[in-house]
């Protein structure tokens, strides 16, 4: 009996420590923004993903527009965007997929 409890107590923190990391993971991916943050946040550029503004971007929403309705998406554009070191290029423009309740985000590119 002794050892069922604490076989029940370690399936207990596991369940704790996985739905404590499930909470987090759909709270960075809860919305657009959020989600875009943390994309540049991860990348390497916490002050970017924490001072930078963040707007749709016109020009790709229009121009891939039935590309982008397939895939359930939508393009944002950083207003203080992150300087990638090696290249010295602005990291400014990103696309946004919605895939169930969550967002995700990579980098687009210029063109």
């Amino acid at each position: 009996m002794r050892s069922l409890m604490i076989i029940m107590k370690k399936n207990k923190k596991k369940w704790l420590v996985i739905v404590s990391l499930l909470i987090v993971f759909t709270i960075l991916h809860a919305t657009p923004s959020i989600t875009l943050k943390t994309h540049v946040f991860v990348m390497g550029y916490p002050i970017a993903a924490l001072t930078s503004g963040i707007i749709e971007d016109d020009f790709h929403n229009k121009v891939d527009k039935e590309k982008f309705a397939k895939i359930n998406a939508k393009a944002y554009t950083l207003t203080e965007p992150p300087i990638e070191k090696a290249t010295q290029g602005e990291l400014r423009n990103y696309l946004v997929r919605k895939i169930g309740i969550w967002y995700f985000a990579e980098y687009l590119g210029e063109g």
